[in-house]
């Protein structure tokens, strides 16, 4: 029953994809976040449950990429889709006529997170060296920057962030970048518990800490600056301890 314990926080983490995946279809995005946020959650956790109790198993493994595949795959790119539909309906200057009839084919464009994010996650399983940091930005943290669009537009009082995110070119750039930036050959810390010890986690800890704070202070708006920063943080240790994380 011991070595089933990460396996079920694996599945809960697939089961909060599955229900995010049916609020991003209902087009409640903002519950859409919530669901991911708590399978990432579970994400953190169940390699640590693993870890910890030296269970750790090649089922595991795929089993996390399965799971993640939906939550930080599948969700992200639906979202996607319906941010750039409601783009071309609400907003005159992008509605979708006759003569530019081919324009309904631009909200697919989102769907590339999803074939990046799997892509992604195939490269993970194979890659030897990724057992201790990552290379390129990891699905989990990719998935809460695009939830957190539609969830920032909602909730900011800044016209020029729901002037920057009702630009189709602009989701359409973060779509590109993110399907980019999750493959590419780019070093960056891991944030997952290691042991019980402070020294061991140091990092990841400060890290978080800093990320609770400003999520406290600045709300949803904090999530892309915090993605920025570990991107940033990420270039900094590995250009100032000149080798990889």
């Amino acid at each position: 029953m011991k070595k089933q314990i990460p396996n079920l926080i694996t599945l809960l983490n697939l089961l909060s994809g599955l229900i995010a995946l049916v609020y991003a279809f209902d087009d409640n995005l903002q519950m859409a976040f919530f669901w991911v946020s708590m399978g990432i959650f579970f994400d953190f956790w169940d390699g640590f449950a693993a870890r910890t109790l030296k269970v750790s198993s090649p089922l595991g493994v795929q089993l996390d990429s399965l799971a993640d595949m939906v939550t930080s795959g599948v969700v992200p790119g639906v979202a996607m889709y319906q941010m750039l539909a409601h783009i071309q309906e609400n907003h005159e200057q992008y509605n979708v006529t006759d003569e530019t009839f081919y324009m309904k084919l631009v909200p697919f464009i989102g769907f590339i997170i999803t074939l990046g994010s799997c892509m992604r996650l195939a490269k993970f399983n194979i890659d030897t060296r990724q057992t201790d940091s990552f290379i390129g930005l990891p699905t989990p943290a990719n998935a809460l920057f695009i939830l957190s669009i539609p969830v920032i537009m909602s909730t900011t009082q800044f016209e020029f962030l729901i002037d920057l995110f009702s630009n189709p070119y602009v989701l359409v750039f973060i779509s590109l970048f993110s399907a980019f930036i999750m493959n590419a050959e780019l070093p960056l810390f891991s944030l997952k518990i290691k042991g019980k010890k402070f020294s061991d986690n140091k990092l990841s800890i400060i890290f978080l800490s800093i990320c609770l704070i400003s999520i406290i202070l600045f709300k949803y708006t904090a999530v892309p600056f915090i993605i920025g920063f570990y991107i940033l943080l990420s270039l900094i240790i590995n250009k100032t301890t000149n080798k990889t994380i």
